[in-house]
């Protein structure tokens, strides 16, 4: 009986208070003023999903999925945006309109997995960080295919470290504070991407001729309309975010879309790139036109198309491991802390702290993983946002069946995806940044043994465009820096090997000179 609430209490560091299970409990009371008799469930529906045993009841499942679609909807334009506006090793680029049907179709059909096998009510999509590994790290060492075949592999092995009982292990090897740290620097590299995709930050041209790499805008100024919508589309979001309103950000993008097509209808600024020739002040990736059609038979044509040994020839086996391994580790920790986080906010957890089918809840993530890549959408993993349906009342998967289903019916919604401009969509990832990064207040900064390599985790991946160079360089030197201090019995034996392979990672370069 999981609506029973354990004697724990937290700090909701958002109003500096603590919080007591009773609490949330109270913000959504049993519409009867009683809980349902968990021995005497309603019908076999009920008693499948333990939605009287949870202490729910279906018209709150139902909000509570509402809920976390509104919180989340925002991936169905962003992921095709991030993973549209990059180009594999052969200069070829995926479709939007596919992606957007693509990211719907497998978050829907993986959400309602979840709710089914898992029966919890946690929603999957594709997932933000990995996104951006996929389009900008490893697309670019080979093809789309070859890349999404790489997803396929990491999906596949979680699945067998999931089955074997080695997922823990793994995920207890890295200290809890570096996990935070990755974490807070793929927020930072969400958040530089979004502010170069928008045009607010730039290069500046002649920047071999000066000590300053980048700048604000056009010569140091905002002078151009696209700018404009992208710093009011950021501030109407930051409001949103701060007032608390459920949908800020799929709110904020919709927002900015719509000043967009204004502005152009009224201007007609046109790309940023005509005939080949640049338009700096033109807009980024989509120009934001009204489409012929609003609904459409989705297009599906990127699914199946992965490849899984190509790859291997192309990059290097040592490059290729080291991006499977990359992805591994980001699911791990990414999956691991929103399964306990939202059955913490449910009340969901047992003494252990463990939710309730906590092996299947994995196993489904993994297989979303897998799911992601085969549909060219990048892995999907478990989001945080389903805490916004579990603050509504979700306590069951039958949440995820409503969340589920309306992914689906956005899958005929995708040419709606086509106009919105870089300038609007990017405001989300700023936004998504800094929510991540508000975890670094975890990390204990007065203990340098773990402040150094988180501090290094953190920067080097804004700061070299590289998420695997930020968690290499971070675990290498949390080893070195334990080593040194006569503290070799406080390192995980897993974190040597780990810490071996990103050695070889960095010394690719003169180890493949030697080789070839």
């Amino acid at each position: 009986m999981y609506f029973r609430c354990p004697p724990t209490i937290w700090d909701d560091a958002r109003d500096n208070r603590k919080i007591t299970c009773e609490d949330l409990m109270a913000v959504a009371p049993p519409e009867n003023g009683t809980p349902p008799n968990p021995a005497h469930p309603r019908n076999g529906f009920d008693r499948f999903f333990e939605i009287s045993a949870r202490g729910s009841t279906l018209s709150r499942e139902v909000r509570g999925g509402l809920a976390t679609f509104f919180t989340m909807a925002y991936i169905v334009v962003l992921n095709p945006l991030i993973l549209g506006g990059a180009v594999d090793g052969d200069g070829k680029s995926l479709p939007i309109p596919a992606l957007a049907a693509a990211t719907a179709l497998v978050a829907g059909l993986m959400t309602i997995l979840m709710g089914v096998v898992g029966r919890f009510p946690l929603a999957l999509a594709a997932g933000l960080g990995v996104n951006a590994l996929v389009a900008y790290e490893i697309a670019p060492e080979m093809t789309w295919a070859d890349a999404m075949g790489l997803v396929v592999i990491e999906g596949v092995i979680i699945a067998v470290l999931v089955l074997t009982g080695l997922r823990t292990a793994v995920f207890r090897s890295v200290p809890t504070q570096m996990k935070t740290a990755i974490g807070v620097g793929i927020g930072l590299f969400l958040t530089i991407i979004g502010l170069v995709d928008a045009g607010f930050v730039r290069r500046i041209p002649d920047a071999a001729n000066t000590t300053v790499p980048v700048g604000l805008g056009i010569g140091g100024k905002l002078v151009s309309w696209p700018m404009l919508v992208f710093v009011v589309g950021l501030l109407i979001t930051l409001v949103l975010v701060v007032r608390r309103v459920k949908g800020a950000i799929l709110i904020g993008i919709l927002a900015s879309t719509v000043l967009a097509v204004i502005v152009e209808a009224i201007g007609n600024i046109g790309p940023s790139f005509v005939n080949g020739q640049p338009n700096p002040k033109g807009w980024s990736l989509n120009v934001p036109e009204l489409p012929k059609t609003v609904v459409d038979l989705p297009d599906l044509s990127l699914l199946g198309k992965f490849n899984v040994l190509d790859s291997w020839g192309k990059a290097g086996w040592l490059v290729v491991l080291m991006f499977i391994f990359t992805l591994l580790i980001t699911d791990f920790f990414d999956t691991m802390g929103t399964m306990v986080a939202v059955g913490q906010e449910g009340g969901l957890l047992d003494e252990q702290g463990t939710p309730p089918k906590a092996k299947e809840i994995l196993l489904v993530d993994s297989i979303a993983a897998a799911a992601g890549g085969a549909a060219s959408t990048s892995s999907n993993t478990s989001y945080i946002e389903s805490a916004a349906g579990v603050a509504e009342g979700a306590r069951t998967g039958v949440a995820n069946l409503v969340t589920g289903a309306l992914f689906l019916l956005a899958m005929f919604l995708a040419p709606l995806v086509v106009i919105v401009p870089f300038e609007a969509a990017s405001t989300a990832l700023v936004v998504v940044g800094f929510l991540m990064m508000t975890a670094v207040r975890t990390i204990d900064w007065s203990d340098y043994e773990i402040a150094i390599p988180a501090f290094l985790t953190i920067v080097l991946m804004p700061f070299t465009y590289s998420i695997s160079n930020g968690i290499g360089a971070g675990l290498i030197t949390f080893v070195v820096v334990k080593l040194a201090r006569g503290k070799a019995r406080e390192i995980h034996p897993l974190l040597y090997g780990v810490a071996a392979l990103f050695v070889l990672y960095f010394l690719r370069g003169p180890i493949e000179s030697l080789v070839l």
